[in-house]
């Protein structure tokens, strides 16, 4: 088995070996990023269609220059114009882009298991640009190569994931697909942003950061989701970044050559203090944007060939 997956929905389905596939080629195209060339003609003559419900810019951008890379023919639906406004259904509009005949789907929507829903409903392959509160699993696997290029390994790393836990898409998939790679997660959040049902996740439960950063191999900070908050679960941002922000004394609780992570985008001098997030020698956040397009290239690629067999079994 390398990778049999129909769909990327999340990271909860695919096995360690998927995993890894998928970021041995992502290695790949890395490579081919930093050339001169930059293409490859892996989805020449596919579609690709890009409907992102949510705003974005990380995340919409490297999917759509992965697309153009590989080849695709790629169209970003502005879904705040979209037929949608004027009341039109998820599934009606996933029936109408169908009869399209498009061949990758790429949807980011505020509604856990949208994208599921979706992707029942169409005859093409679909991946997960995040939905809700649920996953958003190229965000984890392109974390996931990041750590691997710097670390040089994928497995028993001690890797503190923190902040804003509760409302985080991105830390649900990290914390599963570390999890899965036999890595040892801490989760590090005020009482008031973690998620219930916590101790059921298997990792170490932290509401002091620095104990939670104690000879950390990775410090992977999120963001503060104020757009999905209806209530008061910080003080301030002052005290929260007082308490919960990276900066230079927190972080030296970490191993030396520990790396600090973040999905972006950020708020420094709230989360993460602006000198943490520029050092070179630390901070590897311009890699994970970097990352991020050539693991959606392969995950689009692995994606492309699964759906050419079927389609010739058929």
């Amino acid at each position: 088995m390398t990778f049999t997956q129909r769909h990327l929905l999340g990271i909860e389905p695919l096995h360690p070996m998927e995993i890894t596939a998928i970021l041995d080629l992502a290695e790949d195209y890395a490579a081919l990023n930093r050339s001169d060339r930059k293409h490859s003609e892996a989805l020449k003559g596919l579609t690709q269609i890009n409907m992102f419900f949510e705003n974005s810019t990380r995340t919409q951008a490297s999917f759509e220059l992965a697309g153009k890379r590989l080849g695709a023919d790629v169209m970003n639906m502005a879904m705040q114009t979209s037929s949608v406004k004027k009341g039109e259904t998820l599934i009606d509009t996933a029936l109408t882009l169908n009869a399209m005949h498009p061949d990758l789907l790429v949807v980011r929507h505020p509604s856990s298991g949208a994208v599921n829903l979706l992707a029942e409903k169409v005859n093409c392959a679909v991946l997960n640009a995040g939905d809700g509160r649920h996953e958003h699993p190229t965000q984890a696997l392109l974390d996931a190569l990041t750590i691997r290029r710097k670390k040089g390994r994928l497995h028993r790393l001690t890797v503190a994931i923190c902040g804003d836990i509760a409302h985080s898409r991105v830390a649900r998939s990290n914390l599963i697909l570390l999890g899965k790679m036999e890595n040892r997660v801490r989760l590090v959040a005020p009482p008031t942003l973690m998620p219930a049902g916590v101790s059921e996740f298997g990792c170490e439960v932290f509401d002091d950061m620095r104990a939670g950063l104690q000879d950390a191999d990775v410090v992977m900070m999120l963001r503060l989701q104020k757009e999905r908050m209806d209530g008061g679960f910080i003080p301030s941002e002052r005290e929260y970044y007082h308490r919960y922000g990276l900066d230079a004394e927190k972080l030296a609780c970490a191993k030396p050559d520990a790396i600090v992570m973040h999905p972006g985008p950020m708020n420094r001098g709230v989360e993460i203090d602006g000198t943490i997030a520029d050092d070179i020698n630390r901070s590897v956040i311009q890699e994970q944007v970097e990352m991020g397009v050539a693991v959606r290239m392969a995950a689009m690629d692995l994606l492309a060939r699964n759906l050419k067999a079927a389609r010739n079994a058929a």
